[in-house]
């Protein structure tokens, strides 16, 4: 029966689409370059060469620097600075001779000189407390950013050097040819901020008993990138947009009062000097439980360290091979506890340090956390390479750094918290856990691309946290997309926008790229195919420097899928998503022509002899009185028995459902029936469906039951910004209109 339908399908269209046509103009017309949404993205993407190639891997001439670091550095409790004092090798991998090295000088940002103040528009405040108004307007500017005491040489000549606000260049006296290293020192300290009062990504915070959380990072002079094909990496950093860094080696020293724990990227190599034997034998029991962490140091010890205040120091001893930054954390008020996750057969410990201000929740979930970060990201990317992952208790933050990160969610006083507590803190340290992940091992330019290291990470943060908690509020879903994608088009930015200067930053950045990618893996391609090649991109790139068109290209090249058209839609443009049921029809058969078929045959000559070459015909109509079955009736008798038996009976009802795209996204098309005995049926179009005509298409259905309705998206897979046109009939109350009303409340 199917045939029979398509053949009078068929008809219905030919003889509205062909025949009635407008005669084409005469003579010479306008031309036009294509618009349409599918095709080739290639006009915006770097060409592929022989550093990247057009599959979206490392060509064979791929090249990329390293950066190895020998650092002593002083942590002062009096004075709240930090001393340093860093000796650096640089290798020069790639084919080009370099005339200066840049480096990074993130501390400055916040410097009395620094430009980042006066390019914020800031108008008077209305209200504010006394303290504040103090402070903005009479205080004195504090006495932030580097200090930078020496440069030199190793054989301690004098290097010559050039600061540029948060960037230093590094004057060399003969090009760095390929293959050739250049090994020089830096000596420098600086005031550490205090996160609660200045502000800051990393810093301290102060409790009320004088005592000290230090979560440090951005502490030292650091290599910016230099790429083959974009040059050196070395945008000034404004605050926002994060860091672009090399690989290297790190051996350092970390000198600190001698009752604060430590905890820093890489291994411990002076155990028996900074800890005690119990610990050492505590931290031994947590390598071998895999269930459950192991206090190395409990409350009750924590409370009673941090009572008193020693005058003495230790050094604290860390190596890291292959990561691309450094940081570490410091105080004696730690609670320290750890367990081991098996990472396909390799032992890597999940650790955690808090301040007794973090429990209860932090020792029931935070190591519990990172164990199952690593788990549920090791799956969807490659095996964690790294020995450890650490989680640390800070009341205001949430950044990462090679395998070690500072997080906030704090209880309150009495120990009892929130749900909203809770799941924040399960999910900035998933978050944070994650960047191990991307940036810190597929290292994308995150000054440059925001979204690479944060919108993907912020989609495996999903898939990590319902695993955690199948009823966790991800906040990242389709769903949670819609209220941005339907602001003011001022107030919006793509996605492909560097971050400086993109409006609404955290969903631009993190967000929409994640419900893009989820809607990628769920709706578009299927987790088969997604994860296949999203393993693939994380694979050619771990320990690497990818770009937005090495990951386009890769999801591509190793799924067989043209998502060219998701590309450019969901991150080139800020066009939304708005697909809905324009016009719903029942259709009949019928062996009448229709007044419009009698007109074409009048008038148009083709038509006339199109419709004469057919034959014998049948129709559809809306018009029930005019239903008439006879002539199918009649050539089903003709059909020999072996026919007959696999045609279907003559459907009872027919519905043409006209769909509307008012949206400028095209994102497949998902329909859902119902029929009259309460059954539902979903059918999903590809978003191909869209390929000829942007603005509205047409599907048949042909049943043996009624349909009673038909819904457009009714899980909210798409961000459709308006469902109000997503039912037929339409419903006065949907369940995006539940969902908004929920939002509020």
């Amino acid at each position: 029966m199917k045939k029979v339908t398509t053949l009078l399908l068929s008809a219905l269209l030919i003889s509205a689409s062909v025949f009635a046509q407008e005669p084409a103009q005469k003579g010479p017309q306008k031309g036009h370059t294509d618009d349409n949404k599918f095709r080739q993205l290639k006009d915006q993407l770097a060409t592929p060469n022989s550093q990247r190639n057009a599959a979206g891997a490392p060509g064979h001439a791929y090249t990329q620097q390293k950066v190895d670091y020998v650092m002593d550095l002083r942590l002062d409790e009096n004075t709240n600075k930090l001393y340093g004092n860093e000796t650096i090798t640089y290798h020069n991998n790639s084919k080009d001779n370099l005339e200066y090295l840049w480096l990074q000088l993130d501390q400055n940002m916040r410097a009395p000189d620094s430009q980042t103040p006066l390019a914020e528009s800031k108008g008077a405040n209305g209200w504010q407390s006394p303290a504040k108004f103090v402070e903005d307007n009479m205080g004195k500017a504090k006495d932030f950013g580097f200090k930078i005491e020496e440069v030199k040489y190793v054989d301690g000549r004098d290097l010559s050097h050039t600061i540029n606000q948060t960037m230093m260049r590094i004057n060399l006296p003969t090009p760095l040819a390929p293959g050739e290293t250049f090994k020089f020192r830096i000596k420098w300290n600086y005031l550490i901020n205090d996160i609660n009062v200045d502000g800051g990504r990393s810093g301290l915070e102060t409790f009320p008993d004088g005592n000290i959380n230090y979560t440090i990072a951005q502490f030292f002079p650091r290599l910016c990138v230099y790429d083959n094909v974009e040059g050196w990496q070395n945008m000034q950093f404004w605050g926002r947009s994060e860091f672009a860094l090399e690989f290297g080696d790190y051996d350092v020293k970390l000198t600190v009062p001698a009752d604060h724990i430590v905890e820093a990227t890489g291994e411990l190599q002076n155990e028996k000097d900074v800890l005690t034997k119990e610990q050492r034998a505590r931290f031994e029991k947590a390598r071998k439980s895999f269930k459950n962490p192991v206090f190395i140091v409990t409350q009750k010890e924590a409370e009673a360290n941090e009572k008193k205040k020693s005058n003495k120091t230790k050094t604290w001893h860390f190596k890291a091979n292959n990561v691309r930054d450094y940081a570490f954390a410091s105080s004696r008020k730690y609670i320290w506890d750890a367990m081991a996750v098996n990472i396909n057969g390799k032992t890597v410990m999940a650790t955690s340090l808090y301040p007794k201000e973090g429990n209860p929740l932090w020792e029931e979930h935070s190591t519990r956390v990172v164990a199952n970060t690593l788990e549920e990201y090791s799956k969807m990317t490659f095996d964690y390479p790294y020995s450890k992952a650490v989680s640390v208790h800070s009341e205001r933050q949430g950044m990462e750094y090679p395998m070690i990160c500072f997080n906030y969610g704090r209880p309150n006083p009495d120990g009892t918290y929130s749900d909203r507590v809770k799941h924040g803190m399960i999910g900035v340290i998933t978050h944070e856990v994650g960047h191990n992940f991307f940036p810190m091992i597929v290292n994308s330019d995150e000054r440059q691309w925001t979204w690479m290291d944060e919108g993907i990470n912020s989609f495996v943060e999903i898939l990590a946290e319902l695993d955690y908690d199948p009823n966790f509020n991800t906040g990242n879903l389709p769903k949670d997309i819609v209220r941005y994608m339907s602001l003011d088009q001022e107030r919006l930015s793509p996605i492909m926008s560097q971050g400086d200067y993109v409006k609404n930053f955290g969903p631009n950045a993190y967000t929409k790229p994640a419900a893009g990618l989820y809607m990628l893996r769920q709706t578009i391609m299927g987790p088969e195919l997604f994860d296949y090649a999203f393993r693939t991109y994380a694979r050619r790139w771990m320990f690497k420097h990818p770009t937005p068109a090495d990951f386009f290209r890769t999801m591509e090249d190793a799924s067989g899928m043209d998502l060219d058209w998701f590309w450019r839609g969901w991150f080139y443009t800020t066009d939304y998503s708005d697909m809905g049921i324009k016009e719903v029809k029942t259709l009949y058969v019928t062996d009448k022509q229709s007044d419009r078929v009698k007109e074409l045959i009048k008038t148009n000559p083709r038509a006339k002899a199109y419709f004469e070459s057919l034959g014998d015909l049948v129709f559809l109509t809306d018009k029930k009185e005019d239903a008439n079955t006879g002539k199918i009736d009649t050539y089903l008798k003709t059909l020999p028995a072996d026919k007959k038996a696999t045609i279907k009976s003559i459907p009872k009802y027919i519905y043409q459902v006209e769909f509307e795209k008012p949206g400028g996204l095209v994102l497949p098309l998902i329909v859902e029936l119902t029929y009259a005995d309460g059954t539902k049926k979903r059918e999903k179009y590809p978003a191909e469906i869209w390929r000829k005509n942007d603005e509205k298409v047409f599907k048949v259905y042909t049943s043996d039951k009624e349909i009673k309705s038909f819904q457009v998206d009714p899980d909210l897979e798409t961000a459709d910004i308006d469902t109000s046109n997503n039912s037929w009939p339409k419903q006065t109350e949907n369940k995006f209109d539940k969902f908004k009303k929920s939002v509020k409340n």
